[in-house]
């Protein structure tokens, strides 16, 4: 379903027609679709799309939702549809847009201009690339410090942190397989860290290695698949604490490889 698709109609005054409907689903369903491609929880996403619809006038909704998929039905009006979500990322601007659209949409917004606001949200670019790779250097820098790292070990710990996240996001942009690119870029960090202290002024080796891979650990996905789990999600927490798991056991591998070798 599509935006070219969609009449440009109001609400009925008296009852919910089919193009009004078909709208409020479309609504509710690229809600959900933006929420978990950011990296929103799954109980978040199935209750603002339910908060969508109901604040609509339409009631005996259904929302199912994992990791990887979304199914929503609205029985009374014969519509439901499942969308595969192939890509993840964590962009907590548009979940925050999405939770500020979904209270306009309580507060009485037009359908029409949720509509748009949807478009504008889905539209919105990520920060740039470049941007990227450097704030991973500054997280780097950040968790060096904290960990009461020496000053003379800033730059490759920086350097760690940049190539690490670059390594990463240029491995996803040419392959769907998950893990290998965080244990590249765990090894190179490590080859990188080992090489700084033996042959240069290194002098905390771990301490290089915790801060650069900082940048890389899983910690959204290990917060999202604890709270998934208290609020009954079993199946959403199962399976995100499962990528957690192996995103850490490739940092993990990537480092360990290097200190079987060097």
């Amino acid at each position: 379903m599509s935006v070219e698709e969609l009449e440009t109609v109001d609400k009925p005054d008296d009852s919910l027609d089919e193009a009004f409907v078909r709208k409020v689903f479309y609504i509710s369903l690229n809600s959900g679709k933006i929420l978990l491609e950011s990296g929103a929880e799954t109980y978040r996403i199935e209750d603002t799309m339910i908060r969508i619809a109901n604040n609509y006038g339409i009631d005996n909704v259904q929302v199912f939702v994992t990791t990887t998929v979304i199914i929503l039905s609205m029985n009374d009006y014969a519509l439901s549809q499942t969308i595969r979500i192939d890509e993840r990322a964590n962009n907590l601007e548009k979940v925050v847009s999405i939770n500020e659209l979904s209270r306009s949409i309580t507060k009485g917004l037009p359908l029409n201009e949720a509509i748009d606001r949807i478009e504008n949200i889905h539209e919105t670019k990520m920060f740039p690339f470049w941007l990227v790779v450097f704030t991973g250097g500054v997280v780097a820098i950040m968790f060096l410090l904290l960990f009461n790292g020496q000053p003379v070990d800033i730059p490759v710990a920086a350097a760690g942190g940049m190539a690490g996240v670059l390594i990463t996001e240029s491995i996803q942009r040419y392959t769907k397989i998950k893990f290998f690119n965080e244990f590249f870029a765990a090894l190179f960090i490590a080859v990188i860290s080992v090489l700084y202290v033996e042959f240069g002024p290194g002098i905390q080796l771990e301490t290089i290695i915790i801060a650069a891979v900082m940048p890389l650990v899983p910690g959204v996905l290990i917060t999202n698949a604890i709270r998934e789990m208290i609020r009954g999600h079993l199946m959403a927490g199962t399976m995100k604490g499962a990528e957690a798991l192996l995103t850490a056991i490739a940092i993990g591998a990537g480092v360990g490889l290097v200190f079987m070798v060097m």
